[in-house]
């Protein structure tokens, strides 16, 4: 029952890390505060669910649609809706106070598109519901599948941060992006492309979201709640931080809600969320301000 538990919670725990890593991106590189994160999210899922339920596309093949579609979507509104604030934002924290009320409204437009569309009713598709076996626990294949997806996803971005020319670009600019201008960094370019990296990993999340969880054209919000509590327990900007609070959140979620009561799930997470906060207020993996 333990394990069962424990590897339960891995699953959503890397569900939640690889949907917050895309909202890290935004937030750490481009300063923008997304509250439509969750609803990219749930678009992607739409996406997923129509292709394997109309035309009988595979979700891993109907990823090679959906993230590069996450990734032009989000490279629009960037260059349409949050560049022009960027440009007259004097300060990091008028552009978060500008993003927060711009990404509020675009949350509702997104969202009244998918009500119009596929209305209020929660949906799924049935892909690699089979039993599988580990050391005598029985997991559905869908959400081993999940996690799976989750590590090679985190994995590749953390090399491409890490290890490519371009990453060290966009490290810079998240780390002083006063500064970046000097060494001959083009800032805007590198935060509208962190902007729709992050919008691709949030796509490619729906469509992992959509494998094993049923959803709905409302459940956006959920989905930037946990995500901005794992950007925060983590540290701004620290993809390692993400994966480790992510697990942390899956992982407390799970074991609450076999153990003690499925309704304190959330009272658990806020309860985590709050003693990270009055004990390291920058996050598990966040650096002290100076």
């Amino acid at each position: 029952m333990l394990f069962s538990a424990i590897l339960t919670g891995l699953v959503l725990g890397g569900t939640y890390a690889l949907v917050a890593m895309g909202l890290t991106l935004q937030y750490g590189v481009a300063r923008i505060m997304n509250l439509a994160y969750g609803d990219i999210i749930i678009a992607a899922s739409f996406g997923a669910f129509v292709l394997f339920t109309a035309f009988g596309v595979n979700p891993l093949l109907g990823m090679l649609l959906v993230i590069p579609a996450g990734f032009a979507l989000s490279w629009l509104i960037y260059a349409v809706m949050l560049q022009p604030l960027a440009r007259r934002s004097r300060d990091r924290g008028r552009l978060e106070g500008d993003s927060i009320l711009a990404t509020f409204g675009l949350l509702f437009v997104i969202q009244g598109v998918a009500l119009v569309i596929f209305g209020a009713g929660f949906q799924s598709y049935s892909f690699l519901a089979v039993p599988v076996d580990i050391l005598g626990t029985t997991i559905a294949a869908n959400r081993l599948l999940a996690f799976v997806l989750a590590v090679v996803f985190g994995l590749g971005l953390w090399l491409m941060l890490t290890r490519t020319r371009f990453g060290t670009v966009i490290r810079a600019v998240a780390a002083n992006p006063a500064s970046a201008p000097l060494v001959g960094i083009n800032v805007d370019s590198v935060a509208r492309f962190a902007f729709a990296l992050g919008g691709a990993l949030a796509a490619a999340g729906g469509v992992v979201v959509s494998m094993y969880l049923t959803f709905s054209a409302t459940m956006g919000v959920i989905f930037t709640m946990k995500a901005l509590i794992v950007v925060i327990m983590g540290g701004v900007g620290n993809l390692m931080g993400a994966l480790a609070a992510g697990l942390i959140l899956g992982l407390v979620e799970t074991l609450v809600a076999s153990f003690i009561d499925p309704g304190l799930t959330l009272a658990a997470t806020y309860l985590i969320f709050l003693a990270v906060l009055v004990v390291r207020p920058q996050g598990l993996f966040g650096k002290t301000a100076r």
